[in-house]
């Protein structure tokens, strides 16, 4: 019997990617290679979304599906995940290396936007995608801390005006920290700051990056608007905690990306709630249910929502992050579950339509 591409086709948009649910496979143009000859297929699928953690449950099934076609034999299946550039990114000299610019970012400080940067940077790591993280607090940098970089080390430096990023955890990372010590305060007005932020930005040789997270400092001030006008960011991702004074800070926060026509990519919860070590008894410390209500008001996804758990704390400050620490945690894996929701979120939102051309290939031999 022999089989045909529209058979194969018709199976694969039965499958429903939870990431991407709005568009099947074949409407979203993920088949990148479809080769049938007689009851033999060849097909790779390019989910656009780093997803090495689920990689094998989706083949598994896309297997099984193309498998009940009447009249296939055998199957060879390949999934990747080449993730795309976004629109602009060619604009901006010096980033061309990087496909994506994401910014996380809080109304507020001291609402875990750091540690979620961080460990977003390593939980895309993880699901196979090439990463950097510029931290672009120049008043307070914290990554080469929460990176485990011990200070004292800098980037080396190309031409006299350039900088090497830093390597950590699989990471490529830049700081404002890895130029000063510890103990030296940036007693700079926000031109001063802007003009630093610019120069991490421009001046570092990021190599071939999927992703670009940007740990923004707190509020809505010059730094922030330096990014949104200086560099083709792709999208943001907002921290909060459940208190009312943080969801407050968290809508102006989202006001402002929006304002500058940057998306909002999701919300991101932290202490959440305090599951004691002993009984077990959950307590919501600091409010119930408030990244839930910000994100329908704003109809933006809740990317997550995290406990108030200590070990989180100590694992950053002890330089060795929870996706990095414990890669097989409970915890690790909601930032792993975050990092592909934001993946595909980029990925949703359009991008460079000259990247994998499909390739169909029908022959009745």
């Amino acid at each position: 019997m022999t089989v045909s591409t529209e058979q194969i086709e018709e199976a694969i948009s039965a499958y429903s990617d939870p990431y991407y649910p709005e568009k099947d496979l074949v409407r979203r143009r993920a088949i990148k290679h479809l080769q049938v000859a007689g009851g033999r297929v060849n097909l790779k699928i390019g989910l656009g979304y780093p997803a090495e953690g689920i990689r094998q449950k989706i083949h598994d099934e896309l297997l099984a599906l193309v498998r009940a076609v009447p009249g296939v034999e055998s199957v060879e299946l390949e999934i990747v995940w080449d993730v795309a550039a976004g629109k602009n990114q060619q604009d901006m000299k010096n980033l061309s290396n990087v496909k994506n610019v994401v910014a996380v970012a809080s109304g507020k400080g001291g609402v875990g936007k750091s540690t979620t940067a961080v460990n977003l940077a390593l939980a895309l790591v993880a699901e196979g995608a090439r990463v950097g993280l510029l931290d672009a607090d120049i008043y307070g940098p914290s990554q080469p801390i929460m990176l485990g970089i011990e200070q004292g080390r800098q980037p080396e430096q190309r031409e006299g005006k350039y900088f090497l990023p830093m390597e950590a955890h699989g990471l490529q990372a830049m700081s404002m920290g890895f130029l000063v010590t510890e103990d030296t305060p940036m007693v700079w007005r926000g031109p001063m700051a802007s003009g630093a932020l610019q120069q991490l930005i421009t001046q570092t040789l990021w190599n071939n990056l999927d992703y670009l997270i940007v740990d923004m400092p707190p509020g809505t001030g010059d730094i922030q608007l330096t990014l949104a006008q200086k560099v083709p960011v792709t999208g943001a991702v907002i921290v909060t905690t459940p208190q009312d004074i943080a969801l407050l800070d968290a809508k102006k926060g989202i006001e402002m990306f929006q304002k500058v026509g940057i998306p909002v990519l999701g919300i991101v919860e932290n202490m959440a709630m305090h599951i004691c070590s002993n009984c077990g008894h959950a307590e919501h410390m600091f409010g119930k249910g408030g990244g839930e209500q910000i994100a329908k008001e704003y109809n933006a996804p809740l990317l997550a929502s995290l406990p108030l758990d200590v070990t989180i704390r100590q694992q950053v400050d002890g330089g060795n992050p929870t996706v990095s620490a414990e890669p097989e945690g409970t915890i690790a894996m909601i930032y792993r579950e975050m990092a592909r929701h934001v993946g595909a979120n980029i990925a949703k939102r359009g991008t460079n339509p000259a990247h994998n051309p499909l390739e169909i290939i029908a022959r009745n031999d």
